[in-house]
């Protein structure tokens, strides 16, 4: 249904005047959506599953890339536009959408050789160049040929005898086939690793889903196909203490035979210690009760921000039958600032998003997050069959309720206060256990 409704938007522009599909070639207007929005997963030894580098590449597929586009399937991008300003965005325009299906509909024709532009060129190697620290799954991971997505994690220590501040990291997948997308967390306690030597086998790591199976004591972002590695601005740093261990999960979907992988993390450093560290304020709901056959059970969280911050990310997160996720500022004047809506939750794609511009938020301001489930047998992601009751938990039949939101202050033991605030926000055992991490302590 939608991709008729695209194709009709598509006819009545033509009608009002623009160029006849005839006119759209893949040279002159298709290669340069495609090399700009697509190639950077879909080329040789990246995750996309066929390259689209060429117009032979692209005309044998031409159907395809008009339905996938028109339904928004690809590129994966799923953010609402206009509800938060984020970096590297992915999503095509409704007029490149327009232009592919135009460029279909006119008999995916070639077009003249001067109008293709040159063919993206891609740095090799390391894009933000030499790391100061490189952290490297020990041996091999063995992912079986079929089966569920496995999500494996890592134990990698630092080695760091002094604590630093991190501007960027910058993860390279070992074996693109297979790894899906990658999460990094620290811990300085040890957990992990008596994690991993519990569950002993002769695999390296330990298996989980969601989340890392312990109480992280930071974190270092994360990564996904299309992903571009970016600095922070100057200034501003993640806390890297000393004596930590990279807890690095992988989410790994089998490709139909046996893969071996051996991912690793660039670490760059800030040039100086970091002038503000950046924190985090987790928005959860540990209480989640999804009846069975809920098609539309919703959740709320709200935290009241006791300091002045400035967001500069945010991080959604739920499971299997998560469908969508909005996260409001509500300013002490009552006026709404949009920080982040995915209307479509999709567990495959989740993504870590970066503000152009950091949001300022004054103190008490409240974040406001609504969430909604679809706990019914319509759910195609639905892993009940029939569906059960679902609450919060690590399984893949359990579900979460979670956004971090990335942050700095500017005064001075301010995000000691922020700590503080939130924990008592969060209330009980639950704010002791995540006060030790708010901070990045």
């Amino acid at each position: 249904m939608r991709r008729h409704a695209a194709l009709a938007f598509c006819a009545l522009a033509l009608a009002a005047g623009s160029s006849s599909a005839a006119d759209v070639t893949f040279n002159k207007d298709v290669a340069p959506i495609l090399f700009k929005q697509c190639a950077t997963c879909h080329r040789p030894g990246e995750v996309g599953p066929f390259p689209l580098l060429t117009y032979k590449d692209a005309a044998k597929r031409a159907e395809f890339l008009r339905d996938i586009t028109a339904d928004r399937r690809m590129p994966p991008w799923k953010a609402e536009p206009g509800f938060g300003e984020f970096h590297d965005v992915r999503r095509l325009t409704d007029a490149q959408i327009r232009t592919i299906a135009a460029w279909v509909d006119g008999g995916a024709k070639e077009g003249k050789p001067e109008d293709l532009p040159p063919a993206p060129k891609f740095t090799d190697g390391w894009q933000l160049g030499t790391p100061d620290l490189v952290l490297k799954v020990p041996r091999p991971y063995t992912v079986k040929a079929d089966g569920p997505d496995q999500f494996r994690c890592f134990v990698i220590p630092t080695g760091l005898s002094e604590d630093k501040t991190v501007s960027a990291v910058e993860f390279r997948p070992g074996n693109r086939k297979v790894v899906h997308h990658a999460l990094f967390f620290l811990d300085r306690t040890g957990a992990a690793r008596k994690r991993e030597e519990a569950e002993g086998g002769s695999q390296p790591g330990y298996s989980t889903f969601g989340g890392v199976g312990i109480l992280p004591t930071g974190a270092l972002g994360g990564w996904a196909p299309g992903a571009t590695p970016r600095a922070l601005p100057d200034g501003l740093g993640m806390r890297l203490q000393k004596g930590s261990d990279l807890v690095l999960q992988i989410h790994y979907h089998p490709d139909g035979k046996e893969e071996a992988d051996q991912s690793w993390l660039g670490v760059y450093f800030t040039k100086k210690p970091a002038e503000k560290i950046v924190g985090g304020v987790p928005l959860l709901n540990r209480k989640l009760y999804i009846p069975a056959g809920a098609e539309r059970y919703k959740t709320t969280v709200s935290l009241p921000l006791p300091v002045d911050v400035r967001v500069i990310g945010i991080f959604p997160h739920m499971h299997l039958v998560g469908r969508e996720m909005k996260v409001v500022a509500v300013l002490p004047d009552g006026k709404e600032k949009p920080l982040i809506w995915i209307k479509d939750w999709d567990f495959n794609w989740q993504g870590q998003y970066r503000f152009v511009e950091p949001v300022a938020l004054p103190k008490g301001t409240r974040l406001e997050l609504e969430a909604y489930y679809d706990n019914s047998d319509k759910n195609p992601n639905n892993p009940n069959k029939p569906p059960k009751v679902v609450r919060w938990g690590e399984q893949t039949t359990d579900e979460m309720c979670l956004c971090g939101v990335q942050v700095v202050t500017d005064k001075p033991g301010d995000m000691v206060r922020l700590r503080l605030g939130v924990v008592k926000a969060l209330g009980g055992q639950l704010g002791k256990l995540l006060g030790g991490q708010l901070s990045g302590e």
